[in-house]
């Protein structure tokens, strides 16, 4: 499946640049709405300024954006999939435990990023209207929370429909780009001269404060995350070719602004954006409605992008299960009502505290760049093991811990300024999954396993015991051991001790997520004949596990093959080929009293199963019909307390 999902990917159709440019640049690609505008701030222009701020835009879009993302990061090609939970399930197999930190700190910036990314491309657009003269004194902030309360509301229904409009908004919003760009820089061609990186060293070295405005430099390149991870909706070559039009219309945009700012000179800009300040009066309205709805367009692929993250997050054991509904048939399309619901309350608080775009510009970047060198973190990890050149992976490391290393101190005077917002809410995020994750392996060091088949001729003989009442007849439990030749003692336990079960056939099904982001694989395991039969799904990081689905296909082919006989054991039902019932049985732990844990490993696992009475039921998340379902609670008893000295006294 791997290899047709890739090969198809690598066809380049003026269809599917259309879909990339609606899916991949809705974030960089709105930039220019508050980049230029927060590199003057609140000073009076300084042409200078601008001319090396551009050349620092235009290098740091080669650099960050085309070298490293463009032609390196889209080559961790995890069957398609990009983003920085795909390469790390491309590298975990290497056994380097510390990997799993800089995948869930950069995943988690890039949960922050989208809180604070829909309010500051909607508030800058909408902020345009107090340019035109009647709506000189309307208030935005009600506009604003009226159009992302509209955006998050209709994520339940699915953007089947209005996603066949992203394309073709997204080319006329890049066209607009270009075409105002030209206009602005048609009153001074010697702007052009900023492409030449000694004006961006210059204002680094020579300008006082000129380092600073690296921080707002970044703004330019917030949204080169996604370029990769949403690669498997559109593939590389698309996504290489579609960027060559979108740097040239931004860099034409952005030559068109710097080319007014210089001609603005010692001026203030007194809440006029340079943005809109370069289109023709007659256009503005067109191009405000323009700018509004590319927003939108950005904003709901960062959300996608959201689902996508925390979906992928759940299947690696690093997220609580929580619901995922799938409202259109549309590949990848998914909608989890909790995270949509956070991101929401969390994006109309950044509206409510900022009010403007000008004062989020000042808290804009900060968990971005965290992300970002995360995920370069995990790329030179990656062209380690696929041997690329030492020389030329020891330049690849110096040049960007250099370049995101300036970026990060740029953006660490953000902090005080409202940075911290979003560093605190990604620093939640990460200790809510690093938790979820360190307690998964608690869990996983503390299973008792036992052999199988020292339990092989009890479970035949429970399932010939004519004294035993039947309790179904086929009984199917999940199993997280690994080994078809092992059980969890729990499971023994609950079939053998409490209320014996008896059953025709004993299934035990185990579900293992695999590396790969879409394999569906199953293999079958007979154990004793036709009572212990053993099935092991391998899925894909992407793929819901609806057990119920996959069992009921996995036994048909079975059936079809004549390798078991499901028909009803009991006399009348079977002469008449009427099917047995299958019953399952989940064993959901909870923390025993009788454990004496140290204080650390107590907390977490506390942590644990506070948050898991939150989120899915094992059953729910395993997608099993809960007709046939019964859930068995077991204290989870990792270290008792010594033995009692208790003494008998007559």
């Amino acid at each position: 499946m791997g290899n047709s999902h890739n090969s198809n990917f690598e066809k380049i159709t003026f269809a599917g640049l259309l879909l990339t440019l609606g899916i991949i640049y809705g974030d960089i690609g709105t930039s220019p709405l508050y980049v230029m505008k927060a590199i003057v701030g609140d000073k009076p222009i300084d042409g200078e300024m601008m001319i090396g701020g551009m050349s620092l835009v235009f290098w740091t879009l080669t650099l960050q954006t085309t070298i490293k993302y463009v032609i390196f990061t889209l080559k961790a090609d995890n069957n398609g999939e990009g983003g920085i939970f795909s390469l790390y399930a491309l590298i975990k197999k290497a056994k380097r435990k510390w990997l799993i930190w800089p995948a869930i700190i950069g995943g988690c910036c890039i949960l922050g990023e989208g809180i604070i990314t829909p309010p500051i491309s909607v508030a800058s657009a909408v902020e345009g209207l107090t340019l035109i003269p009647r709506f000189s004194h309307i208030p935005t902030i009600p506009i604003v929370i009226t159009i992302i309360t509209g955006l998050f509301f209709i994520q339940q229904f699915g953007s089947k429909f209005i996603g066949r409009f992203f394309g073709p908004v997204m080319l006329v919003w890049f066209l607009t780009l270009g075409v105002m760009g030209l206009i602005g820089l048609s009153h001074d061609y010697t702007v052009l001269k900023a492409l030449n990186p000694y004006y961006g060293i210059k204002l680094l070295v020579n300008h006082p404060g000129g380092f600073w405005v690296l921080g707002s430099v970044f703004l330019c390149t917030t949204g080169a995350e996604a370029l990769y991870s949403d690669m498997g909706h559109c593939g590389r070559n698309n996504i290489r070719r579609s960027w060559i039009f979108v740097k040239v219309m931004l860099v034409l945009n952005y030559m068109g602004q710097t080319a007014w700012l210089v001609s603005k000179n010692g001026t203030y800009l007194k809440g006029a954006n340079p943005f809109y300040s370069i289109m023709p009066d007659w256009f503005l309205p067109v191009g405000i409605g323009i700018a509004t709805i590319a927003t939108v367009v950005a904003s709901q692929a960062l959300i996608s992008g959201s689902f996508t993250l925390i979906n992928e997050a759940m299947r690696l054991n690093f997220w609580p299960k929580v619901g995922i509904k799938y409202p259109t048939e549309l590949k990848g399309q998914m909608y989890i009502s909790s995270i949509n619901w956070i991101l929401y309350f969390g994006c109309i608080s950044i509206v409510l505290f900022f009010k403007e775009s000008k004062n989020m510009e000042a808290a804009y970047g900060l968990t971005i760049i965290l992300g970002m060198i995360m995920s370069s973190r995990l790329l030179a990890f990656f062209m380690r093991l696929k041997k690329y050149p030492l020389w030329f992976l020891n330049t690849f490391i110096v040049v960007y811990i250099v370049v995101e290393g300036a970026f990060l101190i740029a953006n660490l005077e953000k902090f005080p300024k409202g940075g911290y917002i979003t560093l605190v809410i990604a620093l939640i995020l990460a200790s809510l999954m690093g938790c979820w994750y360190m307690a998964k392996l608690i869990r996983q060091r503390y299973t008792d396993l036992v052999p199988l088949k020292n339990y092989t001729q009890m479970l035949c003989d429970l399932s010939t015991d004519n004294t035993i009442q039947k309790y179904a007849t086929h009984l199917v439990y999940m199993t997280s051991a690994n080994n078809p030749l092992e059980i969890e003692s729990k499971i023994i336990y609950s079939i053998l001790q409490k209320r014996p079960k008896k059953a025709d056939i004993y299934w035990f099904v185990h579900v293992d997520v695999m590396d790969e982001p879409y394999k569906m694989e199953y293999k079958v395991t007979h154990i004793e004949a036709e009572n212990i039969i053993r099935v092991d799904f391998k899925i894909g990081f992407r793929i819901a596990p609806r057990v119920n689905l996959m069992f009921r296909r996995v036994v048909a082919d079975l059936v079809k093959n004549k390798e078991v006989d499901i028909t009803s054991r009991y006399e009348s039902l079977n002469r008449n080929n009427v099917i047995g019932d299958f019953k399952f049985v989940v064993l959901e732990k909870f923390l025993s009293y009788e454990n004496d844990l140290p204080f650390f490993d107590n907390l977490i696992l506390k942590f644990y199963f506070t948050l898991n009475r939150f989120s899915l039921s094992e059953a729910r998340a395993f997608g099993l019909d809960s007709s046939s379902v019964k859930i068995e609670k077991f204290p989870m008893v990792i270290n008792p307390h010594k033995e009692l000295n208790l003494v008998r006294v007559e």
